[in-house]
C-alpha cells in the first residue's frame, strides 16, 4: 500500500489516499522515514541487516552446502557474537538451504503399466449440469433376471 500511496501522492495527496485506504499514519509515516533513513530503523533491523551480509558469503564460501548450525559456527569463529535461531531466521528470509544428508524419502511408488482395479458399482456417475453435487448410492445393484 505504501508504494500505492508514493506513486499517487503527487496527484491526490497522502491524507486523502490514506483516508480511502485502511492504512493508519502511524503505519504509513514510520515506513516513509525508514526508507528516507535506514538509521529510524529498530535495532533488530538493523543488525538483521549487517548479519544477511556476513551470512551469505560464509554460504557461498563454503558451496552453498552450509546450514544455519555451520554458518553459525563459521561467524562465531570469525568473531560475529549471533545465535543459531537468528542464523536461521535469517537464512530462511534469504531463501539459502543447506544440503541434507541421505535420500529422500519416498511414500509412494506409483507404477504406470499396473492394472487399474474393476469398477464394482458397473453404474455411470454423470452430473446433469456442472457443479452439481453428486449424490451416490452404494447399495447393491439388482441384477436382471
Amino acid at each position: 500500500m505504501k508504494a500505492f500511496i508514493d506513486q499517487h501522492r503527487d496527484v491526490h495527496g497522502v491524507e486523502p489516499i490514506r483516508k480511502v485506504l485502511p492504512i493508519a499514519p502511524s503505519t504509513y509515516y514510520p515506513h516513509a522515514a525508514w526508507e528516507a533513513d535506514p538509521a529510524h530503523r529498530s535495532a533488530r533491523a538493523q543488525c538483521d541487516e549487517r548479519l544477511c551480509g556476513q551470512i551469505q558469503p560464509v554460504w557461498d564460501e563454503h558451496l552453498q552446502v552450509y546450514g544455519a548450525d555451520k554458518v553459525g559456527r563459521q561467524l562465531r569463529r570469525e568473531g560475529v557474537e549471533v545465535v543459531r535461531c537468528t542464523v536461521e531466521r535469517l537464512m530462511r528470509r534469504l531463501g539459502l538451504k543447506g544440503v541434507r544428508r541421505g535420500k529422500p524419502v519416498k511414500t509412494t511408488v506409483s507404477n504406470p503399466k499396473a492394472a487399474c482395479p474393476e469398477d464394482r458399482v458397473n453404474r455411470p456417475f454423470t452430473a446433469e449440469h456442472p457443479n452439481a453435487p453428486w449424490v451416490s448410492d452404494f447399495s447393491v445393484p439388482q441384477q436382471a433376471a
